[in-house]
């Protein structure tokens, strides 16, 4: 192991030998959590255009992402926000440019982006996924666009190159969700890149209004009436390229679905991993692997396709755990407004069902428009609450308020009761909860190290929220999963915690939510226990290590091979 990572996982343990005390908390409400909003006394304070005030285009109202890693490895978690462009008309009045910030370590942000060399090349940004895809230690990031992508490799003294090209993955178009995953179990990450609409930026600024919208105005046509576009899979050659192998692969985009979200995982258990696509209008995907490199499109006859009526949904983010405690990955995706958001509970074996009336998620999530979600234990309390950004597409609905609807939305805390069924709790969730913007991507980290779950949150035209976690909170314990360079990454990791007989499980994953990324140390709640009785870890490659008991309130790395 390097000093400078000796020092860097020094440091998270330092950072967890102070942390707050359980029930520790400013101003809580009654149900423990309070949320607020810090960005701007942090320093993040990029605004993120998004093409016109009209939104006369999809992509004007599309949005970006945001993610949360640890680029220079010291312990603290950095952020990166993408950016899209500010237009007038046909006119482009600004190309937006994307940000890094570090975390100084005193719970505020430099801006590095010049020094780093990221600012996004001049693309109308979309999504971000983090991954260590040439296996040298450190995290690089890829921003898909609306054009081609950028891929920033991290060469270890703080500054990145754009490789997209040298690498073969720029694949131009309107790029959305990724994900890196090892799709063939040969020790390196491939890389699955959702597609939205075939559009060209003459298309874009020459758009206007024509579709109808409830008789009483016009707003942004599509996706309806346009050819989405396809999405791609690259094979890692194990020399830092990716080779085109979509359709060898088996996933091949049949319908051509207007795609966004992305989640690898292995869903059914099988010792390989899966991916799922949430497609905006269109069914699902769900990519279950063979086990030889080929997928299989399953979502139909597993459940996960259509909402229990049958019906397709207007697919954007994506959030993955485990609702009822079961160790069966669960999926949510959120949808469009006057739609319910959808629970998918696992079932077991790759079958899912919708449980969105029962949880009570349907309910509470039929009004907004939603996108970044993320299924996390705010409260530290041993089970995952939900969080849902949420913002109309629309401008327009505000000069028609006999629909109930509004532009500017609040985001939603919906708190789980231990056995799956939510409670949504975002008017006594504190200050942070009361802000209402037309938000987007959505990530949740521990930037503070302080124990508990923070929340990075894009919106249209605006700077990002920050929304600190000031909550009452039980004990934690936040794994951070270390694989030596050259064994092929720690993506794919599975941590499951006992407390117990509780048992609690999450995956390191390159990307989640609408567009974005959470923070890959993995983070449980502890509840009113003072240790883990059992952590149990199984690395990509199928190694198990087991530890346990294990002192609560503290970050716990365990390294490969260690």
């Amino acid at each position: 192991m390097t000093v400078a990572r000796l020092v860097a996982l020094a440091a998270l343990l330092l950072a967890g030998c102070a942390p707050r005390s359980p029930g520790e908390a400013a101003a809580s409400g009654p149900d423990g959590f309070h949320f607020v909003d810090v960005a701007a006394e942090a320093g993040l304070t990029r605004v993120l255009h998004a093409g016109r005030p009209g939104k006369d285009h999809l992509l004007d109202s599309a949005g970006t992402g945001a993610a949360w890693l640890d680029y220079d490895r010291d312990g603290h978690l950095d952020a990166y926000l993408v950016n899209g462009w500010k237009l007038s008309g046909s006119r482009v009045v600004e190309k937006g440019r994307n940000a890094l910030y570090r975390n100084r370590g005193d719970t505020t942000f430099e801006d590095v982006t010049d020094a780093a060399g990221v600012d996004g090349d001049g693309a109308w940004g979309s999504g971000v996924a983090v991954a260590d895809y040439d296996d040298d230690g450190w995290p690089d990031i890829l921003v898909t666009n609306f054009g081609a992508n950028v891929l920033y490799r991290n060469r270890g003294d703080g500054t990145f190159e754009n490789v997209a090209a040298r690498a073969g993955v720029e694949a131009a178009g309107w790029n959305t969700g990724a994900a890196f995953f090892d799709a063939d179990a040969d020790g390196d990450l491939d890389l699955y890149i959702a597609a939205y609409i075939v559009a060209t930026i003459d298309e874009v600024l020459g758009a206007g209004r024509t579709l109808d919208w409830k008789g009483v105005d016009k707003v942004a046509f599509g996706p309806f009436g346009l050819t989405g576009a396809r999405d791609h899979f690259f094979l890692n050659n194990g020399d830092g390229t990716f080779v085109e192998a979509t359709d060898r692969a088996g996933m091949r985009d049949l319908v051509q679905g207007f795609g966004f979200g992305t989640r690898a995982a292995d869903f059914d258990a099988d010792g390989d991993v899966d991916l799922y696509v949430a497609n905006d209008s269109d069914a699902n995907y769900l990519y279950r692997n063979e086990g030889d490199g080929t997928f299989k499109e399953t979502a139909l006859w597993s459940g996960a396709a259509f909402d229990a009526n049958g019906a397709a949904q207007a697919g954007m983010g994506i959030a993955a755990g485990d609702v009822n405690g079961d160790l069966v990955p669960d999926l949510f995706v959120t949808n469009f407004s006057e739609d319910f958001s959808t629970l998918y509970l696992g079932e077991g074996r790759g079958f899912f069902r919708d449980a969105s009336d029962e949880s009570a998620i349907g309910a509470a999530t039929f009004v907004p428009l939603s996108w970044g979600t993320v299924l996390a234990d705010l409260d530290n309390d041993g089970d995952h609450d939900l969080v849902i950004a949420n913002g109309h597409i629309y401008p327009q609905v505000d000069d028609h308020p006999q629909f109930g609807m509004t532009y500017a939305q609040r985001n939603q805390l919906l708190a789980n009761d231990g056995h799956g069924r939510f409670e949504d709790v975002s008017e006594r969730a504190g200050p942070g909860f009361a802000i209402a913007r037309s938000s987007r991507g959505l990530a949740a980290g521990d930037y503070d190290n302080d124990g508990d779950l923070d929340l990075l949150i894009t919106s249209l035209d605006a700077p990002p929220a920050l929304l600190r976690n000031d909550s009452t909170i039980g004990g934690w314990l936040t794994v951070a999963c270390e694989v030596p360079p050259g064994q092929g990454g720690v993506i794919g990791t599975r941590v499951e915690v006992r407390v117990g007989e509780r048992r609690t499980s999450r995956d390191v994953a390159s990307g989640e939510s609408f567009l974005s990324v959470h923070d890959a140390r993995l983070h449980f709640g502890l509840g009113a226990a003072a240790e883990a009785d059992e952590v149990r870890v199984r690395w990509p490659d199928g190694t198990t290590r087991v530890e346990g008991p294990v002192r609560g309130n503290r970050f716990l790395v365990l390294e490969k091979g260690r």
